[in-house]
């Protein structure tokens, strides 16, 4: 089996890519710019096998574009979702494929990624079952799926969430849950396979009147009539932190605006 990273990019270079992320396995690179192309390059491994590394340019803007395309390109065994700010540890590959040869009834496994601790929601610790209900947490770069499952499935991004979308965020836990809610297995691995490079958000810019507006409009998505209940829990829970600068009230209001005008518009 091999790994192929599916990354996606913003105005970058194949090669200035290849080394800053450390790839070392397979990969399909979504470049964002303002222009077409295709190129392509072999890497050597220490055994003598070469890797290849598939770069694409695109005019088009938005996460979820950016993730599909590299969906409808994937050659690779197990496809491991990826973005331009994710330096991998040496040796990741060997590393995933022994969980997946672990577990082989695992469909996706969920890998540990460093990330400061601002802006960290998740830290695997154990090897455990995933489900709809906890799945909220995680980020696509932890996402090693089988690429089998994955068509199988027949699930995409959204293009309603995420950088350049309507919809601040929360596509990377609307394909897990959408892929949980089909009876795919996804499993957690306690195995740290690189680190996130700390940058400006393309989406966060503080706790305001959009971030809980549209956290409304993904929960309704996410978990339809128990969207209200959810986004009570949620809000409580982390109101040390998200409450600072507006009152709990009115977090809980321009939730239930968010959560309304799914409902309104169908989104669920």
């Amino acid at each position: 089996m091999k790994v192929e990273v599916l990354a996606s990019v913003m105005n970058a270079s194949l090669r200035e890519t290849v080394q800053h992320m450390n790839l070392q396995s397979d990969a399909v690179i979504i470049n964002q710019c303002d222009r077409l192309g295709q190129e392509e390059m072999q890497i050597s491994q220490e055994n003598g096998e070469a890797r290849t590394i598939r770069f694409y340019s695109f005019p088009d803007r938005g996460i979820g574009r950016s993730r599909n395309e590299a969906i409808l390109r994937a050659r690779g065994d197990i496809c491991l979702f990826s973005d331009a700010d994710i330096v991998y540890e040496d040796g990741y590959e060997t590393a995933i494929l022994a969980e997946f040869e672990k577990n082989p009834q695992a469909d996706m496994i969920l890998f540990h990624i460093e990330v400061e601790e601002s802006r960290r929601t998740y830290h695997i610790t154990e090897r455990k079952r995933v489900h709809w209900y906890n799945c909220g947490r995680y980020g696509a770069v932890s996402f090693a799926v089988r690429k089998e499952s994955l068509l199988a499935s027949g699930i995409t991004y959204s293009l309603l969430f995420g950088g350049g979308a309507k919809y601040s965020n929360g596509e990377d836990s609307l394909f897990l849950a959408e892929f949980l809610r089909k009876g795919y297995k996804v499993y957690t691995a306690p195995v740290t396979i690189g680190r996130e490079e700390a940058g400006d958000s393309t989406w966060f810019h503080g706790y305001n009147e959009k971030f809980f507006h549209d956290r409304g409009v993904l929960y309704h998505y996410l978990y339809g009539r128990l969207a209200g209940p959810l986004a009570l829990r949620f809000l409580y829970a982390h109101r040390g932190t998200l409450c600072t600068d507006v009152s709990l009230k009115q977090a809980k209001q321009w939730m239930r605006d968010g959560i309304r005008e799914a409902g309104k518009r169908g989104l669920a």
